[in-house]
């Protein structure tokens, strides 16, 4: 065992232990690692590394280390987190935020005149201008509130469902619309503020596209890796016989 091992497993017992070992402690992190070295050895001899798929599934990840320590050393400027913000627009867009009210109709309540009734309301409620609150119209329902401030389209989403989510805000703002479909039933809606999605600059979102910017060059880079370390090889398969009917 060199020098060199034995001070890595002192400094190793230093970290972990904020105090350097004693000589009976380092005496037996010396014997721990020869009976491991031995063990290790011994199994690779006897070929214990070739059929274990947990064995095989380690190693096959230690490799894939290689290539994601020289990504976390990797530093991305600002050039090229733009260039990868460009390119993936879509991912780092805002949502589309919504205020607003919505009045739910009960289909199995009332079957026949549901398109009636919810003109009629819809009526009532843009006379009224605000006389009217949604909690006091139409039909009761339990999972949803009358009103939601400032929600995403996907929390929108979430609870009405995306179809619903994606009307709403198409609607006019200031104005009752509607009859839009949801998994509840039907709703009016009355949009009173709308906030546009679009895109985003780099200082808006530097963390999110540091992180993605980082997964991208991590899968790229264990990508370029196992392509020339397959380059090395002849690669034959042999496949069976298809069986006979």
């Amino acid at each position: 065992m060199s020098t060199a091992r034995v001070r890595n497993l002192a400094q190793n017992f230093t970290r972990t232990w904020q105090r350097p070992p004693t000589r009976e402690e380092l005496a037996g992190l010396i014997e721990s690692y020869v009976r491991e070295e031995v063990m290790v050895r011994e199994a690779l001899a006897l070929g214990f590394d070739r059929d274990d798929a947990i064995v095989r599934r380690r190693l096959q990840q230690k490799m894939q280390f290689v290539s994601e320590e020289a990504t976390a050393l990797a530093k991305p400027t600002d050039e090229e987190l733009n260039a990868y913000l460009k390119a993936h627009a879509d991912t780092f867009r805002s949502e589309p935020r919504a205020t607003f009210s919505q009045v739910y109709l009960d289909p199995h309540k009332r079957q026949a005149t549901l398109a009636t009734d919810a003109k009629r309301l819809l009526d009532t409620l843009n006379r009224a201008e605000g006389s009217v609150g949604p909690a006091n119209a139409g039909d009761r329902l339990l999972l949803v509130e009358p009103r939601y401030e400032d929600a995403s389209q996907a929390e929108v989403a979430r609870i009405f469902g995306a179809e619903f989510a994606e009307a709403l805000m198409k609607q006019p703002v200031g104005k009752w619309g509607g009859p839009i479909p949801s998994g509840y039933g039907v709703h009016l809606v009355r949009l009173e503020t709308l906030t546009p999605g679009g895109a985003r600059t780099l200082d808006d979102v530097r963390p999110l596209v540091e992180r993605e910017w980082a997964n991208a060059k991590r899968e790229a880079l264990s990508q370029a890796l196992y392509e020339k370390l397959r380059a090395k090889y002849t690669i034959k398969v042999q496949t069976p016989e298809p069986a006979k009917p």
